[in-house]
């Protein structure tokens, strides 16, 4: 899928070692960086926006640069635990897996800081369910395991309830077409996520029965195997970038980095319950609590 843009990246390499007037280095010598994005089911089309700082970091930095697509959170979760991924544009939920566990070092802010940015549990409005509590023993969706709107939050505000099922959904919109459809009875997403797809169910209305505490936005990180010159390097070329790339890219440089130190804290307390959100019934209460 991605040959073309492999392609042009060993062109562009070609290119870089025909220029200049100074020694032409070994091949061997050239880094190679990855850059990895969560596309959901957008493929290619989200992919392009990334196409003009894939170009302009390879010629900045003299790499061979990549882009390699997650089409949902477990597969971004598995190439950050890998370490598989140098350069990572990463939603809150992998943002905080990866600094916390796997060393991955805060660059700059997907957005600028926004208190509306929240997760949502929502339902359909003629449910008779009025608080998070009525959805005991009921079916539910979450996200993967990874995102912070779809599971994290979510989980840890459901804390101590008892469902049917949880169902996991692949993206945002499938949660909602799941409780379109009626196969769930309540499904979470984020805020955003949600004004963006309501509208592709206008046989449905749809009400939030419950919005979460505040998270930060996402992040640009820097893998932990990057050689230290090279992440000096990557980090000013990203600084330095034009504003329409960095746009298109989705990253701000001038917006503030957010403390990540009370979203690890909540992560980690949801984190021992990842085996009992899979179970049916889903029990979410710690091992010890449920008498495990």
């Amino acid at each position: 899928m991605f040959v073309h843009r492999i392609l042009f990246a060993k062109l562009l390499l070609v290119g870089l070692l025909g220029v200049g007037c100074n020694p032409t280095p070994d091949a061997q010598g050239f880094n190679e960086l990855t850059i990895g994005v969560v596309s959901y089911d957008e493929g290619e089309i989200s992919l392009e926006r990334y196409e003009p700082l894939q170009q302009y970091l390879a010629e900045q930095t003299r790499s061979l640069v990549q882009l390699e697509p997650a089409y949902n959170e477990i597969q971004a979760l598995e190439q950050i635990e890998r370490r598989q991924w140098d350069i990572v544009f990463a939603p809150p939920g992998l943002a905080s897996i990866a600094i916390d566990q796997n060393l991955y070092i805060p660059l700059f802010a997907l957005e600028e800081i926004d208190s509306a940015r929240r997760s949502l549990m929502i339902v359909r409005a003629e449910s008779p369910a009025e608080t998070l509590v009525d959805l005991n023993n009921k079916v539910i969706a979450l996200g993967e395991p990874g995102s912070a709107a779809g599971y994290y939050l979510p989980i840890y505000d459901l804390y101590g309830l008892v469902f049917q099922e949880i169902q996991f959904a692949p993206t945002p919109r499938t949660a909602l077409q799941w409780l379109s459809e009626g196969t769930v009875d309540a499904s979470a997403l984020s805020m955003g996520d949600f004004e963006q797809h309501r509208r592709d169910f206008p046989e449905t209305e749809f009400r939030i029965l419950h919005t979460s505490r505040w998270i930060p936005p996402g992040l640009v990180l820097l893998g932990p195997t990057v050689e230290r010159n090279l992440q000096a390097e990557i980090e000013r070329t990203l600084l330095d970038a034009p504003a329409d790339i960095a746009s298109d890219a989705g990253y701000v440089p001038t917006a503030e980095v957010p403390n990540y130190a009370q979203f690890n804290e909540l992560v980690q307390k949801v984190f021992p319950l990842r085996e009992q959100v899979r179970q049916t019934p889903a029990v979410l209460l710690y091992e010890e609590e449920a008498g495990g």
